[in-house]
């Protein structure tokens, strides 16, 4: 039997996922009472129910009764039985702007201002994502997107041997991206901002491309990025990682990152035992 309990920030995705896991085969129980998860764990485990895997959502909307899921999740293992915890999260930002678009009111403060009801829903649950076997910042998730992960990690037996990779560019005016596990600058190549013609274009242009890529100290960072990444990887998936963020930065995120995270994404695309996607974060910015 495969358990997994669902949880997370309010309007971080939770429901789409119960739905993935639902056609995933899953049978899901959302907003299940803490007080009854050891009750329920017990009838599955004695009673003949057509299902290999489980999925509970567990969250503030239990109100007082979170108090009690940590001894209740200290209760299951003490008892042999083991899970796994998803949580979904997302920025400020993001979440205040999806409670606006539905016009919802935050449930911890359904008078009040939403980012205040946030506030204090990351305080209640953050031993949730502290003691997280995965966690999904769904801030720039498309629902497709969060659907692949959600594949990614839990098709299958349970047996991890696969990674999804995010292969992020970003400008380091803008800050460092929190969920980045490896961060690599590239300012010291060539910018082709100062460059007639090509402050105006992104690193995705071919002549942008070939501008930052035609010097000698492009070609050797690539080699030795590369030899590194695909020292990394086969690594991370042994040790049972499921998600991996590599950010390129450069000033403003516009020309230099984004050839090189293009770079690495073409050297890492296909027929890989990994799922890979590549993000340009701030190469719209002005």
């Amino acid at each position: 039997m495969r358990l997994v309990i669902v949880s997370g920030m309010s309007g971080a995705g939770k429901t789409v996922v119960l739905k993935n896991l639902e056609d995933m085969g899953y049978y899901c129980v959302d907003n299940l009472p803490v007080s009854l998860m050891s009750k329920f764990i017990e009838l599955l485990e004695h009673n003949d129910i057509p299902y290999d895997n489980f999925a509970l959502s567990i969250d503030i909307r239990n109100g007082r009764e979170l108090g009690k899921l940590e001894s209740e999740l200290k209760k299951l293992s003490d008892n042999g039985n083991s899970y796994e915890i998803l949580f979904l999260d997302a920025s400020d930002e993001i979440l205040i702007k999806r409670f606006k678009e539905t016009r919802r009111a935050h449930p911890l403060n359904p008078k009040g201002r939403i980012e205040d009801g946030i506030k204090l829903e990351r305080e209640k649950i953050g031993f949730l994502k502290n003691n997280a076997d995965y966690i999904i910042d769904t801030s720039k998730l498309l629902t497709k997107e969060l659907r692949a992960q959600i594949e990614n990690i839990f098709s299958g037996s349970g047996d991890y041997e696969n990674l999804f990779i995010t292969i992020l560019s970003f400008g380091f005016k803008y800050g460092i991206p929190s969920d980045a596990d490896l961060v690599f600058d590239v300012r010291f190549l060539p910018n082709p901002y100062y460059v007639e013609g090509l402050r105006n274009k992104t690193g995705n242009d071919e002549e942008v491309k070939k501008y930052v890529l035609s010097d000698e100290m492009s070609g050797e960072f690539l080699k030795k990025l590369y030899d590194m990444i695909d020292f990394l990887i086969p690594r991370y998936i042994a040790e049972g990682k499921n998600q991996l963020v590599i950010a390129i930065g450069c000033t403003g995120g516009k020309h230099r990152s984004v050839t090189v995270a293009g770079e690495l994404y073409k050297h890492l695309s296909g027929d890989n035992d990994y799922g890979l996607k590549l993000e340009h974060r701030d190469i719209e910015r002005k």
